[in-house]
């Protein structure tokens, strides 16, 4: 009896855990995707982008989700199922969020085919996904996880940092019209300055201005070895990343290469900055 007893307490406390992690990663995609759940260029970009596109992106939020979340893990023998659930859970919850909210403010009406309902509710899910997890990893720790030892990252997992951080701030900025208004502003010799200045405050972030959680160099490394090591491949991530997303939204059609490469550069430079933060916060 006293067996049962303790059972049925591990299994209460067990489902318990299990529902405070839900809602916790449920708090963590609402506070990532709120701001895009209430711009009306996602609502559009939504039901308008292409369907292979907006497929391309979901396929490859996978892949960074497992990545983020395997690499924010624990030391576990089955770190490899662990990790692939935690994917798959912070993406559901992603889509459900997405969905309640999207309905909630009017969003998606009977009205709507099908396709523009699956549209916006997997544009949104991308954002709230990355909350949900990062939620589940960073901000808050459950019950028996005091004796557990985190994974070591290693520049892999410092690459899915910088990654998930340069997509999520691009993903903000990228379907405003603004964005395309400051572009064709600056000629190349802003843009010039501005890749540098880019480069610049992703170095001062990680390495320099003492932030807590930042990046010790390893002991030997020559000066300025940090920037070309960490720092410009760092930038080149989140450029591309950059690049990636104004093509999913469409936002490079029609124009030249040189106007798109001034765009990538200009997105570039917040994407640069979520890159940073993520890699001082993770």
């Amino acid at each position: 009896m006293v067996a049962r007893a303790q059972a049925t307490d591990g299994g209460q406390g067990l489902e318990r855990s299990f529902g405070v992690g839900l809602a916790r990663a449920f708090g963590g995609a609402l506070l990532f995707a709120l701001p895009m759940l209430m711009t009306m260029e996602m609502w559009e970009l939504g039901s308008t982008m292409a369907r292979g596109r907006l497929l391309l992106l979901v396929l490859a939020l996978l892949p960074l989700l497992y990545g983020l979340a395997h690499f924010m893990g624990f030391e576990e023998a089955d770190a490899f199922r662990q990790a692939a659930v935690d994917a798959l859970v912070a993406f559901a919850v992603g889509v459900l969020s997405s969905a309640l909210f999207l309905f909630l403010f009017g969003l998606l009406t009977p009205q709507m085919c099908a396709s523009e309902w699956v549209g916006r509710i997997a544009l949104q899910a991308v954002p709230g996904s990355i909350g949900a997890l990062l939620a589940q990893a960073q901000l808050g720790q459950g019950r028996g996880e005091e004796g557990r030892k985190r994974r070591q990252a290693g520049p892999a997992g410092e690459y899915f940092y910088l990654a998930a951080g340069a997509l999520f701030l691009s993903l903000n900025m990228a379907p405003t019209e603004e964005m395309v208004l400051i572009t064709y502003r600056m000629g190349p010799g802003r843009v010039l300055a501005l890749a540098l200045l880019s480069v610049a405050v992703m170095h001062a972030w990680v390495y320099a201005l003492e932030f807590r959680g930042q990046e010790q160099m390893p002991e030997g490394t020559p000066r300025g070895g940090a920037l070309w090591r960490y720092t410009v491949p760092g930038y080149a991530i989140s450029l591309l990343i950059s690049a990636y997303v104004l093509w999913t939204f469409g936002s490079f059609d029609g124009m030249s290469f040189a106007d798109m490469l001034q765009s990538s550069v200009v997105l570039g430079f917040p994407a640069s900055v979520g890159a940073a933060a993520a890699r001082l916060i993770l």
